[in-house]
């Protein structure tokens, strides 16, 4: 049985060059990410292989070059996932 694996990443435009890891685990931790993540209504993006690269990082290590597609990648579902959101409240 694999282990769930979760990894938060954050984005501050003022002064960085790239996202950051705020968060990452497996198990019990990776849950809690999941569950915090669900209790601030962050939606969730998987991407096992992509998960799997991000937890070999540091906390607070901009994620490197490398996966600046895949990220990047992450970030435009995100942003679209908001954007339907959105809409859907303001109904």
């Amino acid at each position: 049985m694999k282990k769930e694996k979760a990894i938060a990443l954050k984005y501050d435009d003022a002064g960085s060059n790239a996202p950051k890891v705020v968060a990452k685990g497996q198990g019990a931790i990776a849950e809690k990410i999941k569950e915090k993540a669900k209790e601030f209504d962050v939606p969730i993006f998987k991407n096992e292989a992509l998960a799997a690269s991000l937890l070999n990082l540091d906390l607070d290590e901009q994620i490197p070059p490398n996966l600046y597609k895949a990220v990047a990648e992450v970030f435009v579902w995100l942003m679209q996932s908001e954007k339907k959101a959105a809409g859907r409240k303001g109904r």
